[in-house]
């Protein structure tokens, strides 16, 4: 190739990278997370006694790079006598609205939810493992998340879900957790918690244009916090990502 050709071939592959927003350059590790990232959330309950069927297929979503395993432990299975020492009722009222969103007859544990998009039950390896397959694009043309300079979040453009979209903050305990279990029909036996949701907030409407949001204090020390980017009232999650570093 001539050395004109040349220069102006570099000009160019220059200047298409000058056009990929910071921090998206391909083959960058938030290019490749954006392209790969699989939200998965577990409704489980210490006082399920089918629900530590679902720790293994839980556990190896937890160990994988491009699956954000979490674990939202429900309260509507404390009337069997044993108080679940993390669950919410914030978590409850999200497994409903999927529920409603996948026309379900009820709500149940353990539930796997992927991407928002489909369900399974927890203890189902083969099926899980399915879903996250079929989940491993869906992400790839959500809006961009980050955190601006002044401390807010910011959330790009973007196609809106129909019905509208909704902006989530989760924080989650990144450790795992041994509980033992000391009443109820799951009395006597050890439940062992990884990615523990410890707190729920809805940031608020996103119309599809840039918007920004104030980040809330944490709750708990030590949590990571991924954002999320939903369809409204249960709907698909198009974004998502875990902001940078451990929130005190």
């Amino acid at each position: 190739m001539p050395e004109g050709m040349k220069r102006t071939a570099v000009l160019l592959a220059l200047g298409a990278l000058a056009l990929v927003p910071l921090g998206l350059a391909p083959g960058s590790a938030l290019a490749l997370a954006r392209r790969h990232l699989v939200v998965a959330e577990l409704f489980t309950a210490q006082g399920c006694v089918s629900c530590d069927k679902a720790s293994g297929p839980f556990a190896d979503l937890a160990d994988r790079p491009d699956v954000i395993a979490l674990t939202l432990p429900v309260d509507y299975w404390d009337y069997l006598g044993w108080r679940d020492t993390f669950a919410m009722a914030d978590f409850t009222a999200r497994q409903k609205a999927y529920e409603r969103h996948f026309g379900l007859r009820d709500v149940y544990t353990p539930q796997l939810v992927v991407n928002g998009a489909a369900q399974a039950s927890g203890d189902d390896a083969a099926a899980v493992t399915g879903l996250i397959a079929e989940a491993r694009h869906d992400l790839d043309h959500g809006p961009l998340i980050k955190v601006r300079r002044d401390g807010r979040l910011s959330i790009g453009v973007g196609p809106r879900p129909k019905g509208g979209a909704e902006v989530w903050l989760m924080r989650y305990d990144p450790t795992s957790h041994d509980v033992q279990v000391k009443g109820g029909d799951n009395h006597g036996a050890v439940v062992t918690y990884r990615h523990v949701v410890r707190q729920l907030v809805r940031l608020g409407a996103w119309t599809g244009h840039e918007a920004a949001f104030k980040i809330p204090a944490a709750d708990t020390e030590g949590t990571r916090t991924l954002i999320l980017v939903q369809g409204a009232h249960g709907g698909k999650i198009i974004a998502a990502r875990v902001l940078p570093g451990p929130q005190a």
